[in-house]
């Protein structure tokens, strides 16, 4: 039996000696009093700042995830926006140049010897033809066939396709742009079996066609397709780059006393050079001697000094602007173009075809011309 002495000085004890440990796992009381000193406090503090420590932790992957979240809505719209910037840059006017495509072409030549634009052939139909006289009223056409190779640049070279555009086209005079011919041909194939004199055969063309610079599939130019016979043919190097090359084929399609003069070219993509090339072509017998008609892949993509001196020197048509032709799948630029001298442009208009879409990336220009007579002409 304890002694109410003992008793006495256990409750004299002060309280802030006692306290009840609890546990630091459950939270409850163990209910033994221990007595408080510096290592209970650390042992308390540790486990404090460790607690702290596991709910800023917690609280910053939450801040993550949610950072995390917001980035991903952030990032799919960009992604997002990104196509839709892509996809209109691939219609834009500076995507769909394939210029990559030539500077491929123009490494693969590079070994090679320079190439100066040059005539290549003639031809006549293959079957004799009725002659075809010219009337005062020339239905004549323009189209870059971009290598054969379709509205995207990347499929296999097809005339055909292409080819079925020119027969809705129905036009007396055609001039074509880059030309790629004899295709697999290695270069230096009978023209006979070249795929384009095939073409011609068949619609009963004459076919003038000039070399303007080597690619890697064979010879890239401009070609001129006719009802007419062909009476004169010529090739002038437009160059004045060391870059790329360019070149004007003219020609003289009729008879005599109803001729008409026809160049076919494909301008440079350089403001400055193509001023250059504009002044070459307007010193040219072919726009100086009778009706003429100067055709192309102008390239004019914005006004410029080249364009201006075609609009003040040549004859233009009676339309509020120029129809677009590029690119084909939306036209918005228009880069081909139909010029006049000693004849007017009495209709012009892009052809625009399901089938002209898919055959290249430019849309052809067709226009109505009424063509003066040479007496006329001269009386000037």
């Amino acid at each position: 039996m304890i002694s109410p002495r003992v008793l006495a000085i256990a409750d004299e004890r002060p309280r802030s000696m006692v306290h009840t440990q609890r546990s630091p796992t459950r939270g409850r009381a163990w209910g033994a009093p221990i007595a408080e000193n510096s290592g209970t406090r650390s042992i308390l503090a540790v486990r404090k700042q460790a607690r702290n420590r596991r709910r800023a932790k917690a609280a910053a992957a939450t801040v993550r995830r949610q950072a995390s979240r917001a980035g991903d809505r952030a990032s799919e719209a960009g992604a997002r926006a990104r196509l839709l910037a892509r996809d209109a840059r691939d219609r834009s006017v500076a995507r769909v140049k394939d210029l990559g495509s030539q500077a491929r072409d123009s490494v693969a030549t590079s070994r090679m010897p320079p190439l100066e634009p040059h005539l290549c052939f003639v031809m006549s139909p293959r079957r004799p033809i009725p002659p075809v006289i010219m009337s005062d009223s020339v239905r004549v056409a323009t189209y870059n066939v971009h290598r054969w190779q379709g509205a995207n640049g990347r499929s296999r070279p097809d005339v055909a396709r292409a080819g079925y555009v020119i027969s809705e086209l129905d036009a007396d005079v055609v001039a074509l742009q880059e030309v790629l011919r004899p295709l697999d041909l290695g270069g230096a194939g009978d023209p006979s079996e070249d795929p384009l004199c095939k073409l011609c055969d068949e619609l009963d063309l004459h076919l003038a066609f000039a070399v303007t610079r080597r690619h890697r599939r064979g010879q890239l130019g401009n070609a001129i397709l006719s009802r007419f016979p062909i009476t004169a043919i010529s090739v002038l190097d437009i160059s004045h780059s060391r870059i790329e090359r360019r070149g004007a084929l003219a020609a003289q399609v009729g008879h005599a006393g109803a001729g008409l003069g026809v160049i076919a070219t494909h301008l440079s993509l350089v403001d400055r050079t193509r001023h250059r090339q504009v002044r070459s072509l307007m010193e040219h017998p072919a726009l100086n001697a009778g009706p003429a008609v100067l055709m192309g892949d102008m390239n004019a993509w914005r006004n410029c000094r080249g364009s201006q001196v075609l609009e003040d020197e040549l004859g233009l048509h009676h339309n509020l602007d120029w129809p677009a032709s590029f690119p084909a799948g939306r036209p918005m630029v228009s880069l081909d173009r139909i010029y006049t001298r000693n004849a007017d442009v009495v209709e012009i208009g892009h052809h625009d075809t399901p089938a002209a879409k898919k055959a290249s990336d430019h849309l052809p220009v067709v226009a109505e011309v009424a063509v003066k007579a040479v007496a006329e002409t001269t009386d000037r």
